[in-house]
C-alpha cells in the first residue's frame, strides 16, 4: 500500500509540512514541522506544531523519524517540540556540517555550534535507505539551493525541499552561502529521473497570480511545464537564468533566527543565568 500522506500548510512562510503514514503498522515521518515566530516579538509558539501532534494523535500514529530537507532559512524547525512531545528521530543530510560551519563564522557561534552534526540523532548519507514502519525511504542528496538539500523518496512520492517549486514557480534560489545553479540543475535533473508518475510534494507554494495554494505534483508534470527547468532547458542557459534572477531577490525575512535556530536542530541557544535565550544580529553582512 502506497505511503499515506497530509499536508499542512504554514501561510506565515508559505511553507508545507507532511506527516507521512505507514497505513498497516502506523508509524510515521514528519518532515518539516515549522515552529510559530513572530519576528517583531522575538516570540516563538506552538500552534501549527500542536495541529500536526493533534493529527497524530487522534490518528494513533507512532512518530518515528522528524525529517529536515535542509536546514531552512524562512522559518524556525519545530523538531525539537515534537520530539519532546512524541518521540522520534530528528534528521537531516550529513551536508549540515557545511552549513554548520558557514553558519558558525557569520554569527561567530563556533564555541556554541560544533560543525559535526551531532545536534541531530541522524545524518543521512546520499542514497541511504531506512524505513517508516514497512514503507522504505530513500535519501537522495540534491544540493544547490543550500549544501545540505536532501529529498526524501518514499515509495511513489518524493519530498522535494526547496529544490522544486510547483511547474508555475520554478525552482529554488542558490544566492545563499554553499548555493550553485549548476549543482541545483543537476539535482533538479536527479529527481526527474524517477519514474513519470512520482508524486513531487513541495516544501514551499506562493500561490502566484492569485491561485490556490498546492503542494503537489508530478514528475512529468515537472519535465513538461516547469518554467525555469523543463525538458530541453540545456545547463548553462538555466545556470544564467537562475543566477540572474537571485540577484533581484531580498533576503528572506527569517533568514537570521531561522538559519542560527535550525542548525542546532531547531534547539534554541542557551540562555542566561535569568532564563532567557538570544539571538545575533550581525550588521552589514547582507
Amino acid at each position: 500500500m502506497p505511503a499515506q500522506i497530509k499536508a499542512f500548510l504554514h501561510k506565515p512562510s508559505s511553507t508545507f509540512s507532511y506527516v507521512v503514514a505507514d497505513p498497516i503498522t502506523h508509524r510515521t515521518a514528519v518532515i518539516d514541522p515549522v515552529m510559530d515566530y513572530d519576528a517583531a516579538a522575538g516570540r516563538t509558539g506552538t500552534v501549527s506544531a500542536d495541529a500536526i501532534i493533534a493529527h497524530l494523535r487522534k490518528a494513533k500514529l507512532t512518530l518515528d523519524w522528524i525529517l529536515e530537507t535542509h536546514a531552512h532559512a524562512d522559518h524556525v524547525s519545530a523538531a525539537q517540540y515534537l520530539k519532546k512531545e512524541l518521540g522520534g528521530k530528528i534528521a537531516i543530510g550529513e551536508g549540515i556540517r557545511q552549513v554548520q560551519a558557514t553558519c558558525a563564522r557569520l554569527f561567530n557561534l563556533a564555541s556554541q555550534v560544533p560543525s559535526d552534526g551531532s545536534q541531530f540523532d541522524h545524518l543521512f548519507k546520499d542514497g541511504e535507505t531506512f524505513r517508516i514502519g514497512d514503507l522504505e525511504a530513500r535519501a537522495m542528496a540534491t544540493p544547490g539551493h543550500t549544501s545540505d538539500s536532501l529529498t526524501y523518496a518514499v515509495g511513489d512520492a518524493a519530498f522535494v525541499g526547496d529544490t522544486l517549486f510547483m511547474p508555475d514557480s520554478g525552482t529554488a534560489r542558490c544566492d545563499f552561502p554553499g548555493g550553485d545553479a549548476g549543482r541545483l540543475y543537476d539535482s533538479i535533473r536527479k529527481i526527474l529521473s524517477l519514474p513519470e508518475n512520482t508524486r513531487l510534494c513541495m516544501c514551499h507554494d506562493y500561490a502566484p497570480n492569485g491561485r490556490e495554494y498546492m503542494h503537489q505534483t508530478t514528475v512529468a508534470d515537472q519535465k513538461r511545464a516547469n518554467i525555469h527547468v523543463h525538458d530541453g532547458v540545456p545547463r548553462e542557459e538555466f545556470i544564467k537564468l537562475r543566477t540572474g534572477r537571485d540577484k533581484t531577490l531580498s533576503v528572506p525575512a527569517l533568514l537570521l533566527p531561522a538559519v542560527q535556530i535550525n542548525i542546532r536542530a531547531g534547539r534554541l541557544p542557551e540562555p542566561d543565568a535569568k532564563g532567557i535565550a538570544y539571538l545575533k544580529i550581525p550588521l552589514n553582512r547582507f
